[in-house]
């Protein structure tokens, strides 16, 4: 056979190696030609009697990401055609089947009679992690690097590739549900607990640890295959499963809200899966998962959570002819909260970084946070003692802003106040160098307007981070009018280095993600001066598909900030710019209750020293209305949620701040968390069609005021029957 992705070896011994090895590539995926070779590799250990058995491993620094998802596109558009030319039936069944080939692949290697070991040294997931659950026997490297897991749910998918059935049959089904709902990556010594590793060794040592069981007589045969096998947890309809599938249905429904069809779907094919044997199962696992490949949340989930936001993160904004940046110096200005968070990432890439405050002592705080963010990934094990010292090693505190001149760039990230950000701007650029980009976090602020004070208005640009800095992975790059190509490439090179995802905006107000997330907790304001209950205004909001509710996130970034924002906008641009009713409640909440979020124990949830967290019963007070729960339709307040979000996002296209619906709908997940399943802000739209998205604008507008009113783009897209991609060309390349 042609090799082109597997190098194969036969040793002595009679055992075939196969090193999985993808030219051109940085690391292996599963593609249609990869699947050919793994077929005809099979066939080569199953028919030649000399090969005792086959050893799996990877060339590369990792196993495999898994499948690559474009094929699944293609897969979609092959179904489209043939359903125009021959009609549903052959296009459905053709459609089937092509999305089982992989099943099939993997139930061959697994039933061929020799033994298969995976040998698995860094990454391996989804479909490269179902291979390997095919594979008789597991070997994993035993290091940091080394991650293995089903994450497909988090596209929108779920493992349709035999991972529904194998883990449930390798672990107990509570313990297998929970696993393929969350779609985490698990480290060695986890798996190994789990039971979907059989050995942990050294990574140098995988392969002859694989090979050393086949020697010692390893069977190729499944537990599942052998007569007599048991479920870990019994039958479905047993005593023992009736403790866990009642609950099970419960959870799902408590964590989804049903937005979620591949969540559904690994419920049924796990639960109709173990009441069956192997072949039978796979062949229920592979229908449910051909009617989710087909659903409107996965196209729109792979579109946004994969390849756009492969594409970003690969540098698709990034300008043509500028030349990379190294970057091994960074200065920070402010090492307050997002400032220390700013060193904390950028010293975790390898770069240095100097640290800026007004006194030393400030300085010397904002290092200790870094301290503290890795003393905790100490104690759950997550790094070593060594790792700490020498990322604390890499930042320098200081309120010498001379300690800037060896600095590649520099990012301000002190009071949100022009003023004091122009006295930092000012003593930054007295001592860098000529050549160093300034970049400034502001979260409002327009970019121009700020560096209308800097001598190098080209070399200045707006990198917006979003709070916690360590645990959101979105960074907003905002071109200032006067911003250069050689700022934003410095920049989208900064933030892919510190393994975040950018997107580019252009300069306004609030630029994207503030702008939609203002318009959630404005709605949530709103709702409460209506006298919707707190607790109804929370729950639609989480069952709308958000991730918290709008009450409890202001708590979160504190109900001061959003008044003095509302105050700020008031004094720019005139009355009309505010809401009255919002302003009132925050006044409210701030001035006259105190209550200024978790910050200071009290917002519009109480926060006990110890105990959970619970809802102010003053708010109806504040409020000052209070509507019957019975009379109000929570499917409105759904939709207002994410209406007023998304038709906000699509303002920000029409004034030219979001120019790319990718960066839209990969902004708004990554930045605010818009209801995944909808694929984002303009998915949203684009799924239910402008026109109809429209309606509901006018209707909302009708019923609640003028923030509904879709602009003059929207109807226009509406009455030509067009979406936010078709207009952009903005498709999602192949990986």
């Amino acid at each position: 056979m042609t090799e082109t992705a597997f190098r194969i070896d036969v040793d002595a011994d009679g055992i075939a190696l196969a090193t999985w090895d993808m030219a051109g590539r940085s690391m292996n995926v599963i593609t249609p030609e990869v699947m050919q070779e793994l077929a005809a590799l099979v066939d080569r250990v199953a028919g030649d009697e000399a090969i005792k058995g086959c050893v799996i491993t990877s060339g590369k620094d990792s196993f495999s990401g898994g499948a690559d998802l474009s094929m699944l596109q293609g897969l979609g558009l092959a179904y489209a055609r043939l359903a125009k030319e021959q009609g549903e039936e052959p296009a459905m069944r053709y459609f089937f089947e092509e999305s089982r080939r992989l099943t099939l692949l993997y139930r061959r290697l697994e039933t061929c009679g020799k033994p298969f070991v995976a040998a698995v040294g860094g990454v391996c997931l989804g479909g490269a992690f179902e291979l390997a659950l095919a594979c008789h026997y597991r070997v994993a490297a035993d290091d940091a690097a080394t991650r293995v897991g089903l994450p497909e749910v988090k596209v929108g998918l779920f493992p349709g590739a035999g991972g529904t059935q194998r883990v449930a049959r390798l672990m107990p089904t509570g313990d297998a549900l929970q696993m393929l709902f969350k779609g985490e990556q698990l480290r060695p010594a986890m798996a190994k607990s789990m039971g979907l590793v059989h050995e942990l060794a050294p990574r140098a040592e995988i392969v002859a640890r694989a090979k050393a069981w086949i020697l010692a007589g390893g069977k190729g045969v499944a537990p599942w295959d052998v007569e007599g096998f048991r479920l870990p947890s019994g039958k479905v309809y047993s005593p023992g499963g009736m403790m866990t599938w009642p609950p099970a249905n419960a959870i799902y429904r408590r964590e989804t809200y049903d937005n979620y069809p591949a969540v559904k779907a690994i419920l049924h094919a796990v639960y109709e899966g173990l009441q069956l044997p192997m072949d039978l199962a796979l062949r229920v696992e592979s229908r449910w998962f051909a009617k989710i490949l087909r659903s409107r949340e996965a196209a729109a989930m792979i579109r946004t959570l994969f390849l756009s936001m492969q594409d970003l993160n690969k540098g698709a904004r990034r300008p043509a002819g500028v030349p990379a940046s190294t970057l091994k110096t960074v200065g920070v200005l402010g090492a307050g909260f997002m400032g220390a968070g700013i060193a904390y990432v950028t010293a975790q890439a390898g770069m240095d970084v100097v640290l800026i405050d007004r006194d030393i002592a400030s300085a010397e705080k904002g290092k200790a946070h870094s301290h503290k963010l890795m003393t905790d990934q100490i104690m759950k094990g997550r790094a070593k003692t060594a790792d700490r010292d020498a990322l604390l090693a890499r930042i320098t505190p200081t309120a010498d802003y001379a300690a800037l001149a060896g600095c590649d760039l520099v990012i301000e990230a002190v009071f949100e106040d022009p003023a004091v950000k122009a006295e930092a701007i000012a003593k930054a650029e007295a001592a860098m160098r000529p050549d160093c980009v300034f970049a400034s976090n502001t979260s409002t602020l327009p970019i121009s307007g700020l560096a209308a004070g800097s001598s190098r208005p080209a070399d200045f640009v707006g990198i917006h981070f979003f709070s916690p800095v360590e645990k959101m992975m979105l960074v907003e790059v905002i071109m200032g009018k006067a911003t250069g190509p050689r700022a934003l490439a410095t920049a989208l090179d900064y933030v892919r280095a510190i393994r975040k995802t950018p997107i580019v905006v252009n300069d306004g107000r609030g630029f994207y993600a503030n702008r939609c997330v203002g318009a959630y907790l404005r709605e949530g304001h709103l709702m409460l001066a209506e006298g919707v209950p707190p607790a109804m205004i929370e729950n639609a909001a989480r069952m709308a598909g958000m991730p918290v509710g709008p009450l409890s996130l202001n708590d979160e970034v504190a109900i001061d900030l959003a008044l003095r924002i509302v105050k700020a906008t008031k004094a720019q641009l005139g009355a009309a710019a505010v809401d009255p009713v919002q302003e009132r409640i925050l006044t409210a909440m701030v001035e006259t209750e105190g209550r200024l979020g978790r910050k200071n124990g009290k917002g519009f949830y109480d926060y006990p020293e110890k105990g959970q967290k619970s809802l102010w019963p003053g708010l109806r007070g504040v409020a000052g209305a209070a509507l019957d729960a019975e009379s109000i339709d929570v499917g409105t307040l759904k939709l207002r949620f994410l209406v007023a979000q998304a038709v906000e996002a699509a303002r920000t296209v029409e004034e030219g701040i979001v120019t790319d619906p990718r960066e839209a709908d990969v902004g708004s997940i990554l930045g605010f968390g818009f209801a995944p399943y909808t694929g984002g802000t303009l998915s949203y739209i684009d799924g239910m069609g402008a026109k109809a998205f429209v309606a509901h604008c006018d209707a909302l507008a009708a019923a609640y005021g003028p923030r509904f009113e879709p602009g003059a783009m929207l109807r226009e897209m509406a009455a030509k029957g067009e979406t936010f991609y078709g207009r952009s060309g903005a498709q999602p390349k192949a990986a």
